[in-house]
């Protein structure tokens, strides 16, 4: 079928496919709510493990700050797994909190330059917030050194230097539009669903090509009268 008879049946049907998505966003409209505020909070920490005392101080000092920077790439990474989120998790059970461990690691997000590594936590709640941000904290700073074999006997590797802050986030314009335009959306393709149907049941015949496709011979033609 062309693309000019696809266009026609369109044009023929038209209220048919728009029923819908009449329907659908009328009903979106009136039920719409503005999606949450999110808070964010930032933690900066600075990674690192004492120096070897078994080489000249500026051999030693050297490879201090390159395996800092390593450690804060690999506490990074670490920071976004399911098993850190597993154990922050356990950390806010124990203060009385019960958070799900997917929903913390879908909320952390790591970045790192040299020595320093940087966390973003995004959260819904802004009273929950700050409890999430200090068990991270005290996962890396307490803990950090356990996901690491070659990094146990070293102690604490990072530092927290900044303290969290909540700041509110307002919905991006994706996140308002993204569900009520997808519902449109479908509901346009539903109509265009009905369209197709009307048109397979239609037993009328609106065109000669119709009847020449039935095999009948059309002789002649009675033209439109226009107002």
């Amino acid at each position: 079928m062309e693309i000019r008879q696809l266009l026609k049946i369109l044009l023929r049907w038209w209220w048919l496919a728009l029923i819908p998505a009449v329907i659908v966003g009328g009903y979106t409209v009136l039920t719409y709510q503005r999606p949450g505020t999110p808070y964010q909070t930032m933690m900066r920490f600075a990674a690192g493990s004492e120096p070897a005392a078994t080489l000249s101080p500026d051999y030693d000092r050297y490879y201090a700050w390159l395996s800092s920077e390593y450690i804060a790439n690999a506490l990074a990474d670490i920071a976004v797994t399911g098993t850190f989120a597993d154990n922050v998790a356990l950390r806010l059970a124990q203060e009385g909190l019960a958070i799900d461990a997917r929903a913390i690691q879908g909320a952390i997000a790591s970045d790192n330059v040299q020595s320093v590594f940087v966390i973003y936590v995004t959260w819904p709640n802004a009273e929950q917030l700050p409890h999430v941000a200090d068990a991270i904290s005290a996962e890396l700073t307490e803990n950090g050194a356990a996901y690491f074999p070659q990094l146990r006997a070293a102690g604490s590797v990072a530092r927290r230097v900044d303290p969290p802050q909540t700041t509110p986030l307002p919905p991006s314009l994706r996140t308002q539009l993204l569900g009520p335009g997808l519902r449109v959306a479908l509901a346009l393709a539903v109509g265009i669903g009905l369209v197709a149907l009307a048109h397979y049941f239609d037993p009328m015949v609106r065109e000669r090509a119709e009847l020449e496709a039935l095999g009948i011979q059309v002789l002649n033609t009675v033209p439109k009268q226009r107002a």
